[in-house]
């Protein structure tokens, strides 16, 4: 059966082969082994429907990684959640959804949103960087860790409550409602 179930519930991935792949690659894989995953499944994915893909804006872009060693230049690497939307993008054309349909669904806005918070945490990563290798006064560099850890806090948060809303808005059929998860507020 190879994990591949006919049917309203087409599932080409299990979610505990999900967990175990995020698990093996924390770091990110190279398209080629993206690939490699789907290839014994049957699942039809070249390596330009896979550039495709990533200009569409439904997976990630690759991060250069340099590789050890002199004159071996940089691979680009995935973030392994590209496997998980490559999973979530082949189940919606499986039930019939175009490309187009799927960019407007929240597996698009999912990708966005995932950018977002890998730039933030980049952005956030550095701050912290500067500021434990900056000489400040005591206080003032301990209130700009407190601002710090504070912005960071509140990134997340936003990022969810985005999150949430792309979620009730690209939901297929949804018939309105919903609008009071999105008054609370993180203080």
């Amino acid at each position: 059966m190879n994990g591949i179930r006919e049917g309203p519930f087409l599932e080409i991935l299990k979610p505990e082969e999900l967990a175990q792949i995020e698990r093996d690659y924390p770091s990110g894989l190279s398209a080629r082994a993206i690939l490699e995953i789907f290839r014994p499944r049957g699942v039809r994915l070249s390596e330009a429907t896979f550039r495709k893909y990533v200009q569409a804006g439904l997976l990630p872009r690759s991060v250069r990684v340099g590789r050890k060693g002199k004159h071996r230049g940089s691979q680009g690497l995935y973030p392994v959640d590209a496997v998980r939307r490559i999973n979530a993008i082949k189940m919606m054309m499986a039930q019939g959804h175009t490309i187009e349909e799927i960019r407007r669904s929240f597996v698009f806005f999912k990708n966005q949103l995932d950018q977002v918070e890998r730039d933030l945490t980049h952005v956030f990563d550095g701050l912290e960087s500067e500021l434990v290798e900056r000489t400040f006064p005591s206080p003032q560099k301990r209130q700009m860790a407190e601002s710090l850890s504070e912005l960071k806090l509140r990134a997340e948060e936003l990022v969810r409550q985005v999150g949430r809303l792309g979620s009730v808005v690209t939901a297929r059929g949804s018939g309105g409602g919903g609008g009071g998860m999105f008054e609370a507020r993180a203080s």
